[in-house]
Order: C-alpha cells, then structure tokens, then sequence
C-alpha cells in the first residue's frame, strides 16, 4: 500500500492551509468559519523524491449534536484507519484545549506512527507556547512547531514524515479517467459514490450544501482504474448567498475542467430545469465528454411510456445536446449505477479516439458530394479533403475553395454526419473550415 499522511485535529487550527501547501493547490477550502471541511480529502505530494498521499479532515469535537459535526467524526476515524503517519495538529495560540486532550486518546488507541506539529508558531513566542503539548503525554512522538499559513517549519517537519514512511514511493498510475458527478444541491451525487464504493466515503444527510469541496476517488472497475470526483451542487448565481457555498461552486467548476466526462445528475421528482442546462452547456463549452444520469426514477409512477415520453422531453429542451446518453437510474436501490460508469468509459474512449484521414474522406467525401454545400453570391463552395486534427479534443478541419460562404446550418451537417458513420456518443465534436 503507499504511504498515506492524515492530517487531524479540533477545528481551526490550520489543517487545510497545511493541505494546501504540501499538495502546492488551492484544493482544499480555507476559511475563518469553524467545519468548513466536511470529508475527507486527497491530494498527492512529494519530498526529496518520496511520493505520498495526503488526506485533510474535518474538525474533531468531543460532544456534539450537530449532524455535520458528528459526521466530520466519522470521516477523521476513517481517515485515521486508512493512515500509515498521523499529523496531529495543535494551535500554539490557543494553547492546550479539552478537544485536544480527548483527541489525543484517539490517537493513542489507534498506535500509528504520529507527528505532534504545533502550528501557528509564528514568533519566537508562540513557539515557546508549544512546549505545553508535551502535556498530551503522546510517548514515542515528536513534536515539530511550524506555520502553514507561511511556510516556516514546513521543510522541518516534511523531512521528519519522509523518515518515518516506507522508503519505496507510491507506484504512479499515470494518466486516469477522471470523471465528475455535477448537478444541483441534493440530487443524490455523495450517495452515488458511497453506493459505488460501497463504505461512506462523503457525508450524505438532506440538507442542501453538504458537500462543499471537489472530492477525488480512486476506483477500480472491470479492471479500469478511474478517478470519480463528488462535487458540491450547483445552485443559480442568485441563489447563491454565503462565501463558502461561493467557493464551492468555484470547486465544482474546477472539477469539470480538470475532468474527462461529466456525469450531470439530475433528480427525476424535480425534473429537468434551467440550471441543468446551464450545467450542460457549460461542460459542452468545455468540450468535456457527457453523460445525463437521470436519479431517483424509483419515486417516479411508470407505465410501458414513461421513460421514452421523459426521455424525448429532455432531449426536446437540450437540443442541439441530443448526442449526450440520458440514463435511468435507482442510487438508493443501486440500479444501474456500474452502468453509467461503464458508459462513462466508454464515452472517455469516445472522447480520445483518433480517425484516419483515408477513412475519413472515402466515408465523408461522397455524402458531401451528394448533398454539396448551397452556392452563395453565384459561387459554389467545394470541399476537398478533411482531416482530424491533433487536439485533447474531437476537432476536424474540412478544406474548401471558399470556407467563409458556409454557413452554420451546413456546419450542422456536417457535423451530424460524422456522429452518423463514427461513434462520438457523449463527445461535443469541433468542425474548423479551411481555405485549401
């Protein structure tokens, strides 16, 4: 297994700034507000060629009602089991806290490799205050005083994790799928992870806002190693009142750049609504691969039509989107959920594959010439020859004698006819015309 850091502690005493720095991201969400972190979260980094994982936690309190926070508890106690090193922190200004006395009688129970890193030592006298931790009576654990917010310490203590890991570095998977769940708040995007995963690995209860951070997943699937990110929901611009949630939806936006296809989740009860299509269009402007997951169809009244009548009403409103799949789905009663992971790789395939040029005139060349573009201003317009070109992105160039006469209809044409003779099945395609 590879060497996976925890970093823990009460909350506010700086985990996710220290995050942050050691996966050398803006990943994790920062803010003044207690609970801010809610799941666990993963990032990757490395020190004097020793790679490891890096897993930032919610705040830990003892004796709490608040569901969140009870939760958060749940999360860090996984967090802490899947560990080989435990960072502990501590908040040199605050000093010494209930919290961190009955926390560190987790740690004892566990018996993992830990780190005491007392933060916020920011002067000479805040990190003499330090000194008062060693009252946690942690035996066999050093104690390392530094400053995530600037970096002081840091080396220091990356020096002593990298001594106390295995000395072999984590195997590098290279490039994976990287696929994200989006949709409004409440859609049922965490429980779809949890149901696929099997274990809770995202905080799921029916308050709107849960998930607040982008959270990566490792999966294995058919042999298929991917990487699922669970995203916060993304409410209308308007809707949108507290900082945090504002941040959040900067996350999902992120999440949706840095992926390969979209899973875009919407709930059946509630239907199809604007937002959905503003999250369709975006991932489409974005060229991402895109798959529509229809959720909760078990709350729905069937008969023999329903699904085909709801199907052609989406299909009506996200015209000219009508190449995305639209699937069907039960989370709760796990129908069909490895399905639209399979259809999720195989869009990625889509997304990626590479047509000759031969194949593409000798299928292309005589549907053109049977259905030629219209003569402007006298002229007629002829194509020549297309070919695929070396983008991230499905993007074709069609050479013609006169490509500023050919007009956006034609383009569509086009366009349909390549999906018609070649499987580009959740892929936005790019036609470019050039003067030949």
């Amino acid at each position: 297994m590879g060497n996976i850091i925890a970093i823990v502690g009460r909350p506010n005493v700086g985990k996710s700034t220290l995050f942050n720095r050691l996966v050398e991201k803006r990943q994790a969400i920062i803010h003044d507000e207690s609970g801010v972190t809610r799941d666990r979260h993963y990032g990757i980094s490395d020190w004097n060629g020793v790679n490891f994982t890096v897993i930032d936690t919610g705040g830990y309190v003892e004796k709490t009602e608040n569901i969140f926070e009870k939760e958060i508890k749940n999360q860090i106690i996984l967090a802490l089991n899947e560990a080989s090193l435990i960072l502990f922190m501590v908040d040199c200004k605050d000093g010494l806290t209930n919290d961190d006395k009955n926390f560190s009688q987790i740690i004892r129970e566990i018996n993992k490799k830990t780190i005491l890193v007392a933060n916020k030592a920011d002067n000479y006298k805040t990190e003499l205050n330090s000194n008062e931790f060693y009252e946690l009576g942690l035996k066999n654990t050093p104690m390392v005083p530094i400053s995530s917010q600037s970096g002081s310490g840091t080396g220091d203590l990356l020096d002593l994790v990298v001594s106390k890991l295995e000395k072999e570095s984590i195997e590098k998977d290279g490039i994976l799928p990287r696929i994200s769940i989006l949709g409004r708040p409440n859609v049922g995007k965490s429980s779809f992870i949890n149901a696929l995963l099997g274990e809770e690995r995202n905080i799921v209860t029916k308050i709107s806002g849960t998930t607040r951070d982008s959270i990566d997943t490792k999966y294995n699937l058919f042999n298929k190693k991917l990487i699922i990110t669970d995203t916060a929901g993304i409410r209308k611009k308007g809707k949108v009142n507290e900082n945090i949630e504002f941040y959040s939806v900067m996350r999902s936006i992120q999440a949706m750049q840095d992926s390969d296809v979209c899973i875009v989740m919407i709930d059946a009860k509630q239907g199809f609504e604007s937002q959905d299509m503003n999250i369709l269009g975006l991932a489409s402007k974005y060229k991402k691969g895109i798959i529509l997951m229809i959720n909760k169809w078990d709350l729905i009244d069937k008969d023999t039509k329903t699904t085909k009548l709801f199907e052609d009403k989406i299909k009506s409103k996200i015209s000219p989107l009508t190449f995305i799949p639209i699937i069907f789905t039960s989370v709760i009663n796990k129908k069909r959920i490895h399905k639209i992971i399979e259809i999720s790789l195989n869009v990625y395939n889509n997304r990626n594959q590479k047509i000759s040029t031969s194949k593409l005139n000798n299928i292309l060349l005589p549907e053109i010439k049977k259905t030629p573009p219209p003569a402007t201003k006298g002229k007629y317009i002829k194509i020549k020859y297309i070919t695929q070109l070396p983008t991230k992105t499905p993007t074709f160039a069609f050479f013609c004698n006169l490509p500023q006469y050919i007009k956006e209809p034609y383009k569509r044409f086009l366009k349909n006819k390549i999906r018609e003779n070649f499987n580009f099945l959740g892929v936005p395609i790019t036609i470019i015309l050039r003067k030949k």
